[in-house]
């Protein structure tokens, strides 16, 4: 596999793991409150910034972000029945304001000089 063709694929798998965490995370900080809103906090905090480390860019904390916010979007909505996953409580908004505040942060912290021999 070519060197673009390796990076878009960690991308794409950085959208799907970021689906995955954002959907994990809305089901367990409500589940387990307020461990798993800790929990959901902070694996979506290890999403972003090992996205970011792991390509190297600020793309794979892009696409880890992307696939989060999609799938917390998703499951904001109702359905015609009433059922939901975010009911409307201070849970809930800690987690999206949380997650949104853990990409700002990733984001914007400095990158590391190297280690000069």
């Amino acid at each position: 596999m070519t060197a673009p063709a390796a990076r878009y694929a960690a991308y794409a798998g950085l959208l799907l793991l970021g689906v995955l965490v954002g959907a994990a995370g809305a089901l367990v900080q409500a589940a387990w409150f307020p461990l798993g809103l800790l929990l959901a906090l902070l694996a979506t905090f290890a999403l972003f910034y090992g996205g970011m480390r792991a390509t190297g860019t600020q793309v794979g904390l892009a696409a880890a972000g992307g696939g989060w916010l999609l799938a917390v979007i998703l499951l904001s909505f109702g359905r015609p029945e009433g059922d939901g996953i975010f009911g409307g409580g201070l849970g809930e908004l800690i987690f999206l304001f949380g997650g949104m505040a853990a990409a700002v942060i990733c984001a914007t912290v400095s990158r590391l000089p190297s280690p000069t021999p």
